[in-house]
């Protein structure tokens, strides 16, 4: 069984890390002997554990999961030369993560869904290590490899930032039910139906084919989506993703 190693051990790693238990060893890499040893107990396999300050990621496979911030920091604290680095850092680039004693460097984006498995992970970096990239991360949900650190930025404002959009309609659905006098656990019972009904369907269909499929003429949704255009929703869903990566081109 293959060990993969994570560089710090916050939500995301202990998220990729309950996808791979099962066909991976597990080692984690921290500051704090305490934390590590609540990221096994959590994680609820065995656990190699090691601090960080000198430790020798000599010819590893290396998960980076720290702050954007701690590159610098945690790279000086490291000895020897990494087979490959995956980063899921949001902003730090290839360039910067260079700083890191890896031989090859993979970037890649997840999201929250990783907690579940369904996370969107979007990847780019050293093609050699395309397919192993892809192996790992569809642990926890599907992989799209990306040609340029541009696509990748913006894939972060989407996929990366998305689900806190998603999360907002949510909850103003929801909202505009109870408004007009749905009690509140109805109204979140019927909106994470329909969220989970929607992402199956969306999988296999158009969104502009299935809005067509929904909304009859004179109907309520025709209605209702009137509404949602009326509040110019498109355009600032597109703003959102617009500004978002406006955001990510600054942190890296």
């Amino acid at each position: 069984m293959k060990t993969v190693t994570f560089i710090g051990n916050g939500n995301m790693a202990l998220a990729i890390a309950q996808g791979l238990k099962s066909e991976y060893k597990i080692e984690v890499v921290g500051r704090n002997m305490e934390r590590l040893e609540a990221f096994e107990a959590a994680l609820e396999v065995p656990v190699q554990k090691s601090l960080l300050a000198g430790y020798d990621v000599s010819g590893k496979v290396l998960i980076l999961s720290v702050k954007p911030h701690n590159v610098e920091e945690v790279a000086a604290l490291l000895k020897g030369e990494a087979e490959v680095l995956f980063s899921v850092l949001a902003g730090a680039t290839l360039e910067r993560l260079k700083q890191m004693p890896a031989k090859a460097i993979v970037r890649t984006m997840p999201n929250l869904a990783a907690s579940v498995q369904l996370s969107m992970t979007t990847m780019t970096g050293d093609e050699a290590y395309k397919e192993m990239a892809q192996e790992l991360f569809e642990a926890i949900g599907v992989t799209r490899w990306l040609s340029s650190e541009k696509e990748i930025d913006i894939a972060t404002a989407l996929a990366g930032s998305g689900p806190a959009y998603l999360a907002l309609m949510a909850e103003a659905l929801a909202d505009g039910a109870v408004k007009q006098g749905l009690k509140r656990d109805d109204a979140m019972a019927i909106m994470r139906g329909l969220f989970g009904g929607f992402g199956a369907l969306i999988q296999d269909v158009h969104p502009a084919l299935l809005k067509d499929g929904v909304m009859s003429p004179g109907g309520t949704t025709a209605a209702g989506y009137g509404a949602l255009e009326d509040g110019n929703v498109r355009a600032s869903c597109m703003d959102a993703v617009e500004r978002a990566y406006e955001r990510a081109l600054k942190l890296s």
